[in-house]
This record gives structure tokens, sequence and C-alpha cells, in this order.
């Protein structure tokens, strides 16, 4: 079932080329397929040129260019240039959504995370380093052995058996529903079987998602990703066993004003009431004292309609809340909570005084981000994610940075305010503007407002130094336009 929306470039990247041997004694190229970084999968040059031959033949010239084939032994340069374009590739082809809805997309990535799953032990990878390396996908390339055995990888087919397994899925008060599912059922599928036992109406799933979560031992709620409509939630909950992921079900949108849009449906209306409790529990909504004693009486008496009436009118409410990071504003070195949501990216910033201070960026004042995967820190823990946004701060542009495993998922939020912007700016026939500061326009233009164009990207590559407005960085960038 398709999902009304915008098309957006979803977060592919190829993190590592290994080499391989053939049993024949002939090499190939094995790529490792990530998503949001985690590892999907493994796929050879021949199995994606295949599968873009079947794209094509479906939907023509909406598929972008696909990487040409080398016919003499390919060089270094040459090996880094196909990587790339086959990253970019990935990353286009999602822009359609009739592609990324279609059989063939969903078969493909279906197979592809199925093969992974079967043929991972083979790999040479510990454990310890197989789940570190779904977090940070670039430490593959040192984590790989050779694997010389390409029994299972040459079966381009991608034949794999799929076995009945029970799968949980959990709700925001720590219940759970267990599934009886296909070991390759999609997320979307999991997500559709959920309803069905929920008694929620279909029309409805475009208001919630998946996602995988972990319970901290203080207590806390930590969001670890959204799962993608084509994942294979069983396949990927084997593969992070080291991480004690949970698999749940949250609403999927940042307005807190959708809310009412689920409000005739008990079963939906029961979703948000659990969610909302334990939101407030866990501290990512803020109610004043009159109002927490308002909701405990509602709370007592079961008013869950009256409940979700007075708590989005508190701050917080329906936001997503971040593990505490770390920020350079309004100088490096800061410690900030983050919350995402009604179109803003809310900070509560330490500063090293010891003082608090609040600081709410607006989405609509925004203009680009991009995600970076970074090395080891320098006391040896372990490597990160940042995430950093061009922000009109006072008329003046400005990269504002933030260091968060949950870089990706901080993306995805972003993206999804945007779309919910977009979309209602489109049924009110409106466009989404912009002021743009002075030093970006022509003085004698200064009192047009231009349309806000947003770009995000992601760095694949461990770097120490992004100079994000020359052309000829030598890190690579994915960037995404149109929104």
């Amino acid at each position: 079932m398709a999902r009304p929306g915008l098309a957006m470039k979803l977060h592919f990247s190829i993190t590592a080329a290994e080499e391989l041997r053939e049993r024949r004694g002939g090499r190939y190229v094995l790529y490792s397929v990530c998503l949001e970084g985690f590892l999907l999968g493994k796929a050879r040059y021949s199995q994606l040129r295949r599968w873009d031959a079947q794209l094509r033949h479906l939907f023509g010239s909406a598929v972008p260019a696909f990487p040409p084939k080398f016919y003499l032994a390919m060089t270094k340069s040459m090996a880094d240039e196909r990587r790339s374009q086959l990253e970019q590739y990935l990353q286009n082809v999602t822009l359609d959504s009739n592609i990324t809805n279609s059989d063939v997309f969903i078969g493909f990535f279906r197979k592809l995370q199925q093969a992974w799953s079967l043929d991972s032990s083979c790999l040479c990878l510990t454990t310890a380093r197989c789940h570190m390396s779904l977090f940070f996908p670039y430490l593959l390339s040192s984590c790989c052995g050779s694997y010389e055995d390409s029994s299972v990888l040459e079966q381009d087919t991608f034949e794999i058996q799929t076995q009945r397994a029970f799968l949980d899925v959990y709700l925001a008060d720590g219940s759970n529903l267990r599934l009886d599912i296909q070991t390759s059922d999609t997320a979307q599928r999991i997500l559709e079987v959920t309803f069905c036992k929920m008694g929620l109406s279909r029309e409805l799933i475009k208001y919630f998602s998946l996602f995988f979560f972990q319970d901290r031992d203080d207590g806390a709620l930590s969001v670890v990703k959204k799962v993608a409509e084509f994942e294979l939630p069983y396949v990927s909950l084997q593969s992070m066993k080291e991480l004690h992921c949970k698999l749940g079900i949250r609403k999927w949108y940042m307005d807190p004003s959708l809310d009412t849009q689920l409000m005739d449906c008990r079963a939906s209306l029961n979703l948000l009431y659990i969610q909302a409790i334990q939101e407030v529990k866990r501290n990512w909504v803020k109610p004043t004292e009159g109002q927490m004693q308002e909701l405990e009486f509602l709370q007592k008496n079961a008013n869950k309609a009256k409940f979700l009436e007075l708590i989005r009118e508190m701050q917080f409410y329906g936001y997503v809340r971040l593990d505490p990071c770390i920020c350079d504003y309004p100088e490096e070195g800061c410690s900030a909570d983050i919350y995402v949501g009604n179109n803003e990216i809310n900070c509560c910033i330490k500063l090293p005084t010891n003082q608090t201070k609040e600081v709410s960026f607006k989405i609509n004042r925004l203009r680009s981000w991009q995600v970076t995967f970074l090395g080891a820190t320098q006391d040896g823990e372990e490597d990160t994610l940042e995430l950093r946004f061009e922000y009109n701060d006072s008329g003046t542009w400005q990269w504002i940075i933030l260091y968060t495993k949950q870089a990706f998922l901080l993306s995805s939020c972003l993206k999804k305010m945007i779309s919910e912007q977009m979309m209602k700016a489109a049924k009110g026939g409106q466009e989404m503007e912009i002021k743009m500061p002075e030093s970006t326009k022509n003085r004698k233009k200064s009192s047009i407002q231009e349309k806000q164009v947003v770009h995000s990207g992601f760095i694949s590559r461990k770097t120490f130094l992004v100079r994000p407005n020359e052309d000829n960085c030598v890190f690579e960038k994915i960037g995404e336009e149109d929104l």
C-alpha cells in the first residue's frame, strides 16, 4: 500500500567495496549497501545492473542513469568512481515514489537483506564488530576479512528461503503484540498486520510507523531509527541483537494538530493516549504544575479525548526527544537536550557557566543540512555522527553543528516537518517562503521573498574537515534538492 506524500531521497550509502575471489579464481567487487547508517546487505555490480534493467523496463526514463560497465581491469580511481556513482544512483532512484513503491524495488531489497542475513555468518565478522558496523558502516572496510567462498554471494537471483517466525511489536506503554509472520515480511506488511490485529483502519496507517528503540537502564527511551517501509524488521532485529533493540509502533508526524485526524477511531485514540502518557512519564513533555494536576485528574477518570486535547497545549508535546548530545552553539562543547517537532529544533543548552539557555531553530529559517560520519574521539571513545544545518540567524547564514548518534533520525524528522509544511501549503494554494538575507541577493530586489529551497546531504566518509560551501570539497556529498 503506497503512502501519500512527497518523494525524497533516502540516505543510501555504499560504505565499502570489497574485492573477493570466486571459486574458479576470478575476482569481483562486493558493495556494502547501507540505509541511514545501518547495513542492509551486500551486492555485486552485476546484481545492481540487472535490477536497474528491471526498473528501466517498467519506468523508462524516470530511472536515473546507471554507472557504465567497464570492460578493462579497473584502477583504484575507477573503482572509487564506480562506488560513488552507484551510491548516487541508489539515492536518485528513490526520488520517484512510483519506483520505491513498486514490487521490483521492494523485492530487490527484501532479497538483499535476506541474503545478507543468511550470509553474514560466512563473512568472518565477529558479532560485536557486525553490530558496530550497523551503527558505523564505514568501519566495514577494516572489520571485514577476506571471504574466499562466494557460493552464496554468486546467487544473483537471491533465492533465499522464507521462514515462519514470531515477532513482537511493542506499544508505548511497554505492552506488546506477538505477530505470526514470515521472515521476509517488510515493515509495511508488519504495520498492516499490526493495524488489523488492533482493529485500526488502513486509512490511518499513514499516521504511524515502526521504529527501533532501546529502553535504557535509567528509564529513558532512546529511538534508534525509523524503519523504512521496505526493510525487513525481523532480519534487522536478528542482526542488532547486541544493541538490545525492540520494534515499536509510534505516531509519525511532527505537527501535533494532526492528532485531530485520529480522534474518531477508538483504537487510534488509544494509541495516541498511551504514547502521550509515557511521554509525560519520561519527561518528553513539559507541563506546568497546574497542567500536570489536570492531566492526572483526566487520566484517573480515563477521559482520553480531553487528556489529548489538553496535552496538545503543552510544551514539547508531539516532539521527538533525542538523547543528550554536544553542540557548537553558542560555543564549542556545550551539552544539549534536543526536542524536534512543530516546525522547530528546540535545544536546551547547558553553557560552560552551568547556566541553561533554550534556543529554538525554526524550520522555515533553515536552508540546508548534512550528516557526516566522524572518526573516534581523541580520548578513544566510540565513533559518532554529526548533523550540521545552515540557519538564518538575524539575517546571517551560519552552520550549527549537533554531534549525535541520532543524526539520521533527526534528518528524517526535518524531512517530515518540511513535507508536512509543503503539503499544507499545497492544500492552501500557497508557497513556502523565507526572507533571504541582504548579503545573498540584489539590494534592488530586497523586498522580494524567494521560495525556501531546502537541501540535505550525507557525507559517507569519516572526516574532520568539512567545507560545505566549496564546490571542489574533497569529501563526497549527497545533495538532496526539491524536498
